[in-house]
């Protein structure tokens, strides 16, 4: 399942997040980025064309080898300097309150310890720096989450370690973010893989 995960789940997903409806989301979710920032589960660096002018440099946390090379297209037609800062969101490599900005989108379902990525974007964004994220998890609905929950074990072998179930608006506020715009609804069908959460968050 190692090779599963490190050589096809990255080109799946790739292929699965390039559409018209997500890159709309992306759209909305990138708006307010600013100055130097956090990109969390940079992948294949679908979120560049989105980027505001207002970005002056990003740094970028990515895990894949595969969906780094993927996104050296993306790399170099953009105005963007983007440097690749470290594989792991939950131990960044990166100096406190260095940040204007950062971004998660489709991350916080897969990061083992969501905890602890949080905490270390929080530690790295400046006082005030917004977090801005479009993930997919938790749905209110009791039918719905009770699928998640059922499928969340399958979801996790076949996407290495992608959960369904988290709730991720309660986790960035438990992570001492204060949640300031959020908007929750179903992005795709079916709904057990749909709940999407877009909105942001900022530091103390």
């Amino acid at each position: 399942m190692r090779w599963w995960g490190e050589h096809v789940v990255p080109r799946l997903v790739d292929r699965m997040l390039q559409n018209a409806e997500v890159d709309e989301l992306r759209a909305r979710v990138c708006a307010g980025l600013h100055g130097r920032v956090l990109e969390v589960g940079f992948g294949s660096g679908l979120n560049l064309a989105h980027y505001p002018a207002a970005v002056t440099s990003a740094s970028a946390v990515e895990p894949s080898d595969v969906a780094w090379r993927a996104a050296s297209a993306r790399l170099d037609a953009s105005p963007v300097d983007v440097r690749r800062a470290g594989l792991d969101g939950q131990r960044l490599t990166l100096a406190d309150g260095s940040h204007d900005s950062a971004l998660s989108t489709f991350t916080l379902c897969t990061i083992p310890d969501v905890q602890a990525a949080l905490a270390e974007i929080r530690r790295v964004l400046r006082p005030g720096g917004r977090l801005a994220f479009l993930e997919h998890g938790l749905s209110p609905e009791p039918d719905v989450a009770r699928w998640q929950h059922r499928l969340d074990p399958w979801q996790g072998r076949v996407f290495a370690g992608c959960h369904l179930d988290r709730p991720i608006a309660a986790l960035v506020a438990g992570a001492g973010f204060r949640v300031g715009e959020l908007s929750t609804f179903y992005a795709t069908r079916p709904r057990a893989w749909g709940y999407a959460y877009l909105g942001w968050a900022e530091t103390g």
